[in-house]
């Protein structure tokens, strides 16, 4: 097991296919129009398609959000379950577009810089996070606070906090003079990760990292986090533990995370994590395409082949 107490050295290289890819991540909402106010009106995903109490949003035709509405209850803090899911957008204007679309709203954000990223963060009525992410590996790379180095590091050498606030002046120059606003997200809009909430960091890394098959990136006890990925930077799937070690799973009704998706290339690398799954004695139930599991607090994951 990974001891808490000290800095361990989580970084590994991925089992996974870096072709992997994250899917439909489904969200739990108490009511349709309040969800679409923000999820279609902000965020800019189209519905794609309605079935019973589905909404099914996405970006270009591809499903990236299916919300279920008939929640009794918005999501209950302090819980396991959905920190925020990251909608990743091709272009830095395409995030400008969406901070319009919030503001024009009056709708809370927060616009944060992340050096490797800019990101704004929002949350649905529910209560559901949502981050809007535009990638900027280019700029830097983050560090390891934990042996003394700063959270981030610019490509010229600078330190870099990792969350200074994005300027917002900057970003909406994107547009241009006469900017012609978007409504939705463009084509090639997608799921970049999902960041979780669990109660024991170190299970968490041995779960992602060696039995899903992710790369460790980063495991930063001071922050209460970590995160795993493919080849780069920023992470694919993150958890912290900011809901408390006796963090269980919300009340039946609430609104929240129901699973998200792994998509990956072939039957081959479905058979692997199978093994490994099993090996780990984790849950293991079969749908059309792949597995249904559970990490080891609760969060369900649907892995299926692309």
């Amino acid at each position: 097991m990974i001891d808490a107490s000290v800095q361990t050295v989580v970084k590994s290289k991925p089992i996974l296919p870096l072709t992997t890819k994250l899917g439909p991540v489904h969200i739990a909402a108490t009511d349709r129009a309040k969800a679409l106010a923000i999820w279609q009106d902000v965020v800019g995903l189209e519905l794609i398609a309605e079935s019973a109490n589905e909404l099914t949003l996405g970006a270009g035709g591809k499903p990236l959000i299916v919300l279920e509405t008939g929640a009794t209850r918005p999501s209950v803090q302090r819980t396991i379950g959905l920190y925020h899911v990251a909608i990743h957008v091709p272009t830095r204007p395409d995030l400008a577009q969406m901070a319009v679309r919030a503001l024009q709203r009056n709708v809370r954000i927060s616009p944060t810089d992340h050096l490797v990223s800019e990101a704004i963060y929002l949350w649905d009525l529910d209560g559901n996070g949502i981050e809007i992410t535009f990638e900027t590996p280019w700029r830097g790379s983050l560090g390891d606070p934990e042996k003394g180095e700063t959270y981030a590091v610019t490509a010229d050498g600078k330190p870099h906090s990792g969350r200074d606030p994005i300027d917002l002046d900057g970003l909406l120059a994107e547009l241009g003079d006469k900017p012609s606003l978007q409504s939705y997200m463009p084509a090639g809009t997608r799921i970049g990760h999902v960041h979780v909430h669990v109660n024991d960091l170190g299970v968490a890394m041995e779960f992602y990292r060696d039995v899903i098959g992710f790369a460790g990136f980063l495991l930063i006890h001071s922050f209460g986090m970590g995160d795993v990925g493919l080849d780069y930077m920023p992470h694919t799937i993150a958890f912290n533990i900011w809901s408390g070690p006796n963090a269980t799973l919300p009340p039946a009704g609430a609104a929240g995370l129901r699973w998200f998706t792994i998509e990956l290339p072939d039957a081959a690398t479905l058979d692997g994590v199978i093994t490994r799954l099993e090996t780990a004695k984790a849950p293991i139930n079969q749908i059309t395409g792949g597995i249904e599991t559970q990490d080891p607090f609760g969060n369900r994951i649907k892995i299926v082949v692309a």
